[in-house]
């Protein structure tokens, strides 16, 4: 009984297949090809689906291994939080704005009725 709704294709995957090859229908096209169209469209869906789980499982496999691997690395971590605090800001943001403003000032002065 598990065995057949592992087989049964949701409904939101045959709307879609049918919306898909009612769109893609040619003229003289037959109700028999449709038919065979939207089934091929929908084993698509379902492959896409299966393989879309997978790679969502390895990820979160990894992820789950990382976050082990972090985590008995903890004492590493505190050192490299300390070696994060010495650094010292960067200058980039505060320069681009600088250069901003003046080039705000510098078109508010060219363009005032003077």
């Amino acid at each position: 009984m598990a065995k057949a709704n592992k087989n049964k294709v949701s409904d939101e995957v045959v709307a879609t297949a049918d919306a898909l090859t009612k769109a893609n229908q040619r003229p003289g096209q037959t109700k028999e090809q449709n038919k065979l169209i939207s089934a091929g469209i929908q084993k698509g869906i379902e492959q896409y689906k299966k393989q879309h789980k997978a790679k969502m499982r390895e990820a979160d496999k990894q992820r789950k291994k990382q976050s082990s691997k972090n985590a008995e690395q903890g004492a590493g971590a505190d050192q490299l939080a300390v070696a994060k605090d010495n650094t010292k800001p960067s200058l980039l943001p505060w320069v681009l704005l600088g250069l901003s403003w003046l080039g705000f000032a510098a078109y508010v002065y060219s363009y005032s009725p003077s």
